[in-house]
């Protein structure tokens, strides 16, 4: 499958970049020395580290994938666009926590990953009761011609992997998408412009 026309040619420009892992910072002490920083920081980030290995795990064994949890949410509101998506696995379930735009508001839904069904209720929040940056990259949203789920048939293209999040972020006044994708056991960015993006500030 090809990736959407004017989005080709943002294949080659596409940011991709390994994400690595925390590193581990060892702090020598004395033997027997109980409380030691060095070591509680090692166990933080080893448990960290174990944490994140399970929720990839759950992520590698869903049924549904990102794009279908986008297309899911979209579904319940028609005309509704995706501003943010991510797989979450550190709850009993995992789910894709999914933030669509509609009518001046931001709804939240959670997709049961291996199930597609909606998990608990819906909730929105009306644009005005967000802060001024979120505002404006919503509103950005609304112009810019292309959505998410394209950006993120792209990445997963580019990087050669399955997307585990997506969404917004502005960088020096450029509004672009962020995708993380899952390629092999590497963690990729892959960075977006929407066409025309670079024009509105």
């Amino acid at each position: 499958m090809r990736a959407p026309g004017s989005w080709r040619r943002l294949l080659a420009a596409a940011l991709v970049a390994i994400v690595p892992p925390a590193p581990v910072y060892a702090i020598a002490s004395p033997a027997g020395e109980p409380g030691s920083p060095g070591i509680e920081a090692e166990d933080t980030v080893a448990a960290e580290q174990q944490a994140m290995n399970r929720e990839l795990e759950l992520f590698r064994g869903s049924t549904i994938s990102l794009s279908q949890a986008m297309a899911i949410a979209e579904a319940l509101h028609a005309g509704a666009t995706t501003a943010d998506v991510a797989f979450d696995g550190a709850s009993g379930s995992p789910v894709y926590r999914v933030k669509t735009l509609h009518h001046d508001r931001v709804w939240h839904h959670a997709i049961d990953a291996r199930t597609g069904k909606i998990v608990g209720g819906e909730a929105a929040l009306p644009l005005k009761e967000l802060d001024a940056e979120d505002r404006s990259n919503l509103a950005a949203l609304k112009t810019v011609r292309h959505r998410l789920a394209e950006a993120v048939h792209v990445a997963e293209h580019a990087a050669s992997g399955k997307a585990i999040s997506g969404g917004l972020i502005r960088e020096r006044s450029r509004l672009n998408f962020a995708i993380i994708v899952m390629s092999g056991s590497d963690l990729k960015q892959v960075i977006l412009e929407p066409p025309g993006a670079a024009k509105r500030r």
